[in-house]
Parts: C-alpha cells; sequence; structure tokens
C-alpha cells in the first residue's frame, strides 16, 4: 500500500510539474521579440483573427503558442479594433489580455490656422485619416443642421486636451467636438455673446484675430476692446493677422513666416483681409484659445481705437484714441523694425 501511495504521490507530482511548466511555457514565458520597453499594437477597425496574427506575427517569437492561448481565451472568435498597449517580456497570457483592452489616445491640438491642418495632426493619432476628418466637418448636412458654413465650423474644434479611442470614426470625433462646444457655449457666455451682438461663431472668428495679434493674456482684453470700438463704429478692422492669413491664403503656403506686413499687401483681394472689407471675415484665421475668447467675451472697456506693437515693452502694443496719437506710435514700431532690417 505505502509502496503504490509512493508511486501515485510520484507520479502526481511529475504530472503537476509536466502542467505547470506547460502553463508556464504557453501562458507566462516571454513570447516577445522587439526591443523597446513597450510600444502600441494598432488593429483596424473589422479586422478578424487573420489579420491580427498577421499584425502582431512580426513582434511574437512563437505564433503556435500565441494562436493557442487566444484560442483558449477566444479571442480568436471575439476580436477588438483599437490600439493595444504591447510589453517587452509579455507571455502569451499577457498578449491576449492586452489585445482585449483598449488604450485611449489623449488628443491635443492649438493654434492651427486651418481645417486642413488640424485634420493632419488628429488624422496621425487616430484611426480616422485628414480627408476623411475634412469629409466629416464639411459635409453639408451636419454644417446645415448645427449653423455652421464651410469657413467657420473650425470654431467647434475648441484647442484641449481630449481622450479618444484609437479607432474613433471622423464622424464620432466631429460629433464628440460638437459636444464640447455645445458645453463650452453655456448660458452665461451665450448671455455675453448676445450683448455684443455677436453669435458663438462670430465671436470665435474675432477671437482668433485677437489671439493672432498679442500672446500676452493680459493685454487681450485691450485688443479685444478697440476691435469691438472699431465694429460699433463701423470702421473696418484693419487687422494685418487677417492679412497674413489671405496672403497665405493665396499663396496655398500656411508654412511661410510673415513677420512684417507691407503697404501693397493691404490690399489684396480676399474675403479675409479686413483692410478693404467691412465687419468680421467669414470664418476665423486660427483656432484661437479659451483665454482669447473669453478676452472677447469680457472686453476692457476703453476709448481706444489704434493699437500697434510697442518697442518698448516687446510683445504688448501701444494704443491710441486719436490717429495722430497712433501715427506716433506706428512711426517708432517702424524704424525700429527698419532698424533690424526686418523686410517681410
Amino acid at each position: 500500500m505505502n509502496k503504490k501511495i509512493k508511486l501515485l504521490l510520484t507520479i502526481g507530482s511529475a504530472l503537476f510539474f509536466i502542467v505547470a511548466g506547460f502553463v508556464y511555457f504557453n501562458f507566462f514565458l516571454d513570447n516577445t521579440k522587439f526591443s523597446k520597453e513597450e510600444f502600441y499594437v494598432e488593429i483596424p477597425t473589422g479586422s478578424n483573427y487573420e489579420a491580427v496574427k498577421k499584425i502582431v506575427s512580426p513582434y511574437i517569437k512563437n505564433i503556435k503558442g500565441f494562436e493557442l492561448m487566444a484560442s483558449l481565451r477566444s479571442y480568436d472568435k471575439n476580436v477588438k479594433s483599437g490600439r493595444f498597449l504591447f510589453k517587452k517580456g509579455m507571455g502569451n497570457y499577457g498578449l491576449v489580455a492586452s489585445l482585449r483592452r483598449n488604450i485611449p489616445v489623449n488628443l491635443a491640438f492649438n493654434n492651427q490656422e486651418r481645417l486642413e491642418n488640424i485634420a493632419q495632426r488628429v488624422g496621425s493619432q487616430i484611426e480616422a485619416d485628414s480627408l476623411q476628418l475634412i469629409t466629416a466637418f464639411r459635409d453639408t448636412v451636419f454644417l446645415k443642421k448645427n449653423g455652421f458654413t464651410k469657413e467657420n465650423v473650425i470654431s467647434v474644434l475648441l484647442p484641449n486636451s481630449y481622450e479618444f479611442y484609437w479607432n474613433t470614426s471622423a464622424e464620432k470625433f466631429r460629433d464628440k467636438m460638437l459636444e464640447e462646444y455645445t458645453k463650452f457655449w453655456n448660458k452665461d457666455r451665450l448671455s455675453k455673446a448676445e450683448v455684443l451682438g455677436l453669435t458663438p461663431t462670430e465671436v470665435t472668428t474675432l477671437a482668433s484675430i485677437v489671439h493672432k495679434e498679442t500672446v500676452k493674456a493680459d493685454e487681450r482684453p485691450r485688443v479685444a476692446g478697440a476691435y469691438l470700438n472699431r465694429l460699433e463704429q463701423g470702421m473696418p478692422l484693419q487687422a494685418d493677422p487677417t492679412v497674413i492669413y489671405s496672403l497665405k491664403l493665396r499663396d496655398n503656403d500656411f508654412n511661410q513666416v510673415i513677420k512684417r506686413v507691407l503697404y501693397g499687401d493691404l490690399t489684396i483681394s480676399s474675403p479675409y483681409n479686413t483692410y478693404v472689407n467691412l465687419g468680421l471675415p467669414p470664418g476665423p484665421i486660427a483656432q484661437p484659445d479659451i483665454n482669447a475668447i473669453d478676452a472677447v467675451l469680457n472686453p476692457e472697456k476703453h476709448d481706444y481705437i489704434y493699437f500697434c506693437a510697442s518697442v518698448e515693452r516687446f510683445g504688448y502694443h501701444e494704443f491710441a484714441s486719436t490717429y495722430p496719437q497712433h501715427q506716433v506710435n506706428a512711426k517708432k514700431y517702424a524704424d525700429w523694425l527698419n532698424g533690424t532690417g526686418t523686410k517681410r
């Protein structure tokens, strides 16, 4: 009896170690073959199990072991699309488990001048490409339903940080941005816009000009006040940033750097040129940040109409209530530009 018990114990121990070895080898032993500590694997929407194997096989030592685990955990019948984190040293259990956890992407975009630029930036971080994103935002049904035009729809894209799954479609991204836009334009902001006689998209358009005029947050309410004074008096905005935008649009080159607006530029024929057109341009000339939007909604009350860059407080502006005062300030700035040799 003792011999039989010892034999059974021996056989049992052997079987235990065999099973334990099998489990360890197939479940937990390192089955990765990449040098990075970690990286993301992207599984496109509509992918089946065979497509997944082709995507992950370059990073796996033993694909048969992976297939066994995928079968045991029914992953082969429940493939998920998205962005998944692989870590160096993962076993098959960890690899399959990772392919079930879709990791969000943290998206951030700001200061982009056109929808095309935003779409390119976003499209490099989610599954939807830039063309799909542009098409979604310029869809005529979407524009008409929500009161936008193709020129001002960029207003929907408020600069901020957002969390999206990699496999978000262009339409879902657009609809989420509209949701965030609606939340942003709460009763308080809508009320302030109404007092100014502006719609939210018009506020955003003016804010984009204010944003381009000054990077100084504490000066933006004063700049906004000056532009609003011009609008109230029926004067053209005469905003240099709109001329720069017009030049870039004409040349189809938004990478060029224009540091100086020349007199000849002021007459460029463009709906965005506020030297030759009264009122606001048809849409924002860039994505204004929230600070610039709130500066327009909470402008400084003053009688300034003119301003130009200061040569004594760089980054700030000198303001004037009359044109003769402005000419003095403008000459100082022109002389300074000439002294630095800035021609364009």
